[in-house]
């Protein structure tokens, strides 16, 4: 007797709605928000009568927890390809690899910035500022914005248009949104675009993970800011070393920092093409939903 093989069902019009990579995105993102909001305006209520080198440790830790629970709940079943961007088994040695990867990419863009007279240490700091370095610019926005840019934003118009568009429209959008910070210039938002969209786009395309983009940008703040000194995004605070930045603009950054400079563009392009290419070696590489949607019709 022939066995008459059936077409499975079409999925509901509302599932494919949802499932659609954009529609997903969107949702993904109002989670986000749902759960970042209401704790910011807690923390913000009692960052004054509390004291804010209390309150922000505890507003980045609440937040970290409640996102990775959100993201492990809720995020990883969104969507038509499921998928785990914070698997836990990968996120020491992810981790460790980008937080020292960063140091010695930075340390690398500081000792060129010395050795051209752009950079200057006048002795010890006072680390005052290291509860905002540490839990804001490390933690927070390492973990943040990763989960936003990197498991949200790229991951979903990668699944759309493929990885290349994902690649060039969330590293412009990251160096849009840091046009906004103190001291920000032309310059220092194509800095971010090139550096830190390619450095932590290619992170996450070669893993499939958030743990090393979290770790390289996490690692980069931490040491521009609390080891050397250097204003974080155009934020100057206080480090381990008093420091300063001389001369022009291309070379210093400026007050926004070294982050601005042609050396971190250079430097910082060179290791986020790196990153790039090794994704690309790896196979790692996603065509465009309409392109994947002709090849599974032809087969």
């Amino acid at each position: 007797m022939d066995i008459v093989e059936t077409a499975p069902a079409p999925a509901p019009l509302w599932k494919r709605i949802i499932d659609f990579p954009l529609v997903t995105m969107l949702i993904a993102l109002a989670l986000v928000a749902a759960v970042m909001v209401p704790v910011n305006i807690v923390g913000g209520f009692f960052g004054e009568p509390v004291g804010w080198d209390i309150v922000e440790p505890v507003v980045a830790v609440t937040l970290i927890v409640a996102l990775i629970g959100l993201q492990k709940l809720v995020l990883r079943r969104l969507g038509s390809r499921k998928h785990d961007d914070l698997p836990f088994a990968a996120a020491p040695r992810d981790l460790a690899m980008g937080v020292f990867g960063a140091g010695a990419l930075f340390s690398l863009i500081v000792g060129i910035a010395a050795l051209l007279g752009a950079y200057v240490i006048d002795g010890w700091g006072g680390m005052t500022s290291w509860v905002f370095i540490l839990f804001w610019a490390g933690f927070n926005a390492g973990f943040i914005e990763e989960l936003i840019f990197r498991g949200i934003l790229f991951r979903w118009i990668e699944e759309f248009g493929g990885s290349w568009a994902a690649l060039f429209i969330t590293s412009g959008l990251f160096g849009l949104v840091h046009m906004g910070n103190d001291n920000a210039t032309w310059m220092s938002g194509l800095t971010i675009a090139a550096v830190a969209g390619t450095l932590l786009g290619g992170a996450y395309m070669l893993t499939r993970s958030l743990w090393l983009p979290v770790g390289l940008h996490f690692g980069w703040n931490v040491t521009q800011g609390l080891v050397w000194d250097v204003p974080v995004s155009g934020y100057d605070g206080d480090g381990l070393v008093d420091a300063r930045l001389v001369g022009d603009p291309l070379i210093s950054g400026g007050a926004f920092g070294l982050e601005a400079s042609v050396i971190a563009l250079v430097v910082g392009g060179v290791a986020g093409a790196w990153m790039v290419w090794r994704a690309v070696r790896a196979g790692e590489v996603m065509a465009p939903w309409w392109a994947r949607r002709g090849v599974a019709a032809g087969a």
